[in-house]
């Protein structure tokens, strides 16, 4: 007889994920931002994790004296009071949260330029 432990093989039943974030346009991509795994991405994490110490410095750096607009999704901490107020105290050009179509995944570069059509992974 064989024992139990070669007979029995068990695997995780999930991938797992990992949630990013980048900036993308016609001036090209900012580095992807790696949110720490068990993170809530609530306003004050991605007001300070996120765009804080990870997109704008590169969104300025990228663009310099070049004026910019941030589009962002309807994610809850994007639509957040305290995250608005920080892109205004920050004088960050901004598409107002009722400015963004509700479910809009036409209006998402990302998918295209970062993943490409039905999640691909774009080399870049």
């Amino acid at each position: 007889m064989f024992p139990a432990s070669r007979l029995v093989r068990e695997r995780e039943h999930f991938s797992r994920s990992v949630m990013v974030s980048v900036a993308v346009s016609k001036v090209g991509k900012t580095s992807i931002v790696f949110v720490e795994p068990g993170a809530k991405v609530n306003s004050d994490y991605y007001c300070t994790r996120v765009l804080g110490q990870g997109l704008l410095p590169d969104i300025t750096a990228k663009y310099g004296r070049y004026r910019w607009t941030l589009q962002q999704d309807g994610a809850p901490s994007h639509m957040a009071r305290n995250t608005i107020a920080y892109l205004r105290r920050q004088n960050i050009t901004f598409i107002e949260p009722d400015m963004w179509p509700c479910n809009s995944p036409d209006l998402n570069p990302v998918d295209y330029a970062i993943w490409g059509p039905g999640g691909a992974r774009v080399p870049w």
